[in-house]
């Protein structure tokens, strides 16, 4: 056995993976020792085999499955593979930060309203949906909402619909919700109009969830998400000085954020912003 090699126990070190995960990464056959002592079955390693191991705890750090992984590393233009890769996860971690959003605002819904209504735009006796009928609409457009912004192979017929629906919630909820059930829909609407890439619309109804929340009281989280959406619609019309100030703003309500999961939850969403860093 060459004299050079390490222990897995010194590949550990060097690379910063646990020898627990030095072990499963050589069942998956996702990074193999350069050799194996046939009388005891120690693993060992090459030195060069360093940088490949960090390479890999750094993607798994972030999630990045393991089959893409082994791609990266059987090509022999690593880089070129490795881009893709990174960008196809990128669109997969932001689908996921948008899933949990969707499902903060959600809970708000429930959270917030209950089976209590006490609010209409429309006299009772003018509209054809009862309030129980209003309501259910309402929240099943909401949540589709959500799964077609997170849906990575969307059609064109699936953008309009997710818009339609967006607009549609927002229509229903108008009927029965209070404010804070209004800027929540402007709120998704404009970040369905982000997902699209359509600024103007997107600014709008980001304007839309602040001006709403500064008309009623409402603060907390929902002030915060009103910037944050303000941000967003920036970052889409290109205006990168104009996206950092309503971050700052954004920030400034994250400090009077009652509950910490909300806080990060906000955070998050901020982070997910193009050219935003992480926040906490």
């Amino acid at each position: 056995m060459p004299d050079d090699l390490i222990s897995i126990g010194q590949m550990s070190r060097r690379s910063g993976l646990t020898v627990k995960a030095l072990r499963y990464y050589y069942r998956v056959d996702l990074l193999r020792p350069a050799a194996i002592d046939d009388a005891t079955g120690f693993r060992y390693y090459s030195p060069d085999q360093t940088s490949t191991a960090r390479v890999v705890g750094r993607l798994r750090s972030i999630d990045v499955p393991l089959d893409d992984i082994r791609r990266c590393l059987e090509s022999p233009d690593r880089a070129a593979v490795l881009e893709e890769v990174l960008r196809a996860h990128q669109v997969r971690l932001e689908a996921r930060a948008t899933r949990i959003a969707g499902h903060l605002h959600e809970l708000m819904h429930f959270l917030t309203n209950g089976l209590e209504t006490t609010m209409t735009n429309v006299p009772a006796a003018d509209r054809l949906l009862s309030d129980d009928e209003e309501r259910k609409l309402g929240i099943a457009y909401f949540n589709s909402v959500w799964g077609l912004i997170e849906k990575e192979d969307r059609t064109t017929e699936d953008d309009d619909l997710m818009l339609h629906m967006a607009h549609s919630s927002r229509y229903h909820w108008g009927q029965v919700g209070k404010p804070e059930h209004f800027a929540r829909g402007e709120w998704q609407v404009s970040r369905v109009y982000a997902v699209l890439h359509r600024s103007e619309p997107c600014l709008h109804h980001a304007q839309r969830v602040l001006d709403i929340c500064l008309a009623n009281g409402i603060a907390d989280w929902d002030i915060a998400f009103a910037y944050e959406a303000l941000a967003r619609g920036h970052a889409v019309a290109g205006d990168a000085e104009a996206a950092r100030a309503m971050t700052e703003r954004a920030l400034e309500a994250v400090e009077n954020i009652a509950d910490d999961e909300d806080r990060k939850l906000v955070l998050a969403d901020l982070e997910s912003i193009p050219g935003q860093k992480r926040f906490w």
